[in-house]
């Protein structure tokens, strides 16, 4: 199976052309389809629900990001369900959520036929937008789980639920992207040199990371614009390792 690519379109079609049995791990960061708590803030663009202040407009939108509760869980399944099929027995699980969609993204990877194991955290430190009198939204949560039984020897060793990472503006290349600290963290789930499927690739952190780790990847994008950011930086990582050699 040829890896360490990134295919451009849309997830479903391209996991339904993918093997059985053929990925260790899923490790993914689907859009939410939060920012609000009623269908008007839903709905806005993601630039407007996710961005605050003048770092507006330095990313472009994504789409995918406006469905309703029910809509989302439904397509949630389907694309876990193909996951569900192309990860070998055993593989680990891991998908990013917010506090809205904590319960939705649970429910759903039940549906699809993994084993739910837990919820990991990503502190992302004091640094998020104040709001008086209430707590900081400075979490977000990576629900966690396997196909089926998930064996305790694996050289992966014992990882920490939680981690706490600043978000610094040099290592953003997405509206909603995460730090490579962070994906390289959650990536460590996945066994040594194991092959990684993202089908949420974005700007590319998930791979990124594993480049950079020695594992093999996988990822599907459906923007052209954040194909080219997540291609430009496997690139880079790439001329890095060469020139250091």
């Amino acid at each position: 199976m040829k890896t360490n690519y990134i295919h451009l379109g849309d997830c479903l079609p391209f996991l339904e052309s993918l093997p059985d049995n053929a990925f260790d791990a899923l490790i993914t960061d689907p859009p939410y389809a939060s920012g609000g708590l009623h269908i008007g803030t839903r709905q806005q663009s993601t630039s407007a629900k996710y961005v605050q202040g003048k770092q507006q407009g330095n990313h472009q939108d994504f789409t995918g990001d406006h469905r309703d509760q029910r809509s989302h869980l439904r397509w949630l399944i389907l694309w876990l369900t193909e996951c569900c099929r192309t990860l070998k027995p055993g593989a680990p699980v891991c998908l990013f959520t917010d506090w809205r969609q904590l319960p939705t993204t649970t429910d759903a990877l039940q549906a699809a036929g993994f084993t739910w194991r837990g919820i990991a955290v990503w502190d992302k430190t004091e640094g998020v937008r104040p709001q008086m009198g209430r707590f900081r939204a400075q979490c977000e949560y990576v629900v966690w789980g396997s196909k089926g039984e998930m064996p305790l020897k694996r050289d992966v060793g014992v990882l920490p639920g939680a981690i706490r990472q600043v978000i610094k503006p040099a290592d953003k290349h997405h509206i909603t992207g995460k730090p490579i600290e962070v994906m390289r963290h959650f990536n460590r789930i996945c066994q040594p040199g194991g092959t990684i499927l993202d089908p949420f690739a974005g700007s590319g952190s998930t791979l990124v990371a594993a480049q950079m780790d020695g594992y093999r990847w996988v990822g599907c994008e459906l923007s052209a614009h954040y194909y080219r950011v997540a291609q430009a930086r496997i690139n880079e990582i790439n001329s890095s390792k060469m020139m250091s050699v």
